[in-house]
């Protein structure tokens, strides 16, 4: 399993007149710990993008438990639990201190610059291997 977290303050700005962060939002902050994470096992996405590869999101859900409101701070946990094959899976939990707020997931799959499906490239599934490893 592989397993970062961000931290993120709410912006008066991600909240809507009843003080309480918009749904939306948070779609944005599993993409701030997607980033995250790959900057962590090594695999930029500018540097994916660079190769002329992509990894778009076929699917995304998220459970809304209890609202984040203006100037909290929280922690995205992301979780990827299993190892990719041709499409990969995210898992996010959205925390003020210990409270979960938000649980969520995304499935991704790489794509080439034409936009045919492809499976992960090599080096790609060694990072996450090297990295699966290290959080072991």
């Amino acid at each position: 399993m592989i397993h970062t977290i961000s931290k993120i303050r709410v912006r008066y700005a991600e909240t809507d007149r009843m003080d309480v962060v918009y749904h939306s939002n948070y779609f944005v902050w599993f993409e701030t710990a997607r980033i995250f994470l790959l900057d962590q096992i090594g695999s930029p996405y500018k540097a994916i993008e660079t190769n002329g590869l992509f990894i778009p999101v076929l699917e995304a859900k998220a459970s809304y438990l209890s609202p984040a409101r203006f100037d909290d701070r929280l922690d995205v946990h992301i979780y990827m639990r299993k190892k990719p094959r041709v499409r990969f899976y995210f898992e996010y939990e959205v925390k003020r201190s210990k409270e979960l707020l938000v649980k969520g997931s995304t499935t991704h799959g790489f794509m080439d610059k034409n936009g045919k499906g492809m499976r992960p490239p090599n080096h790609f599934i060694e990072q996450i291997n090297a990295a699966w490893d290290i959080n072991a």
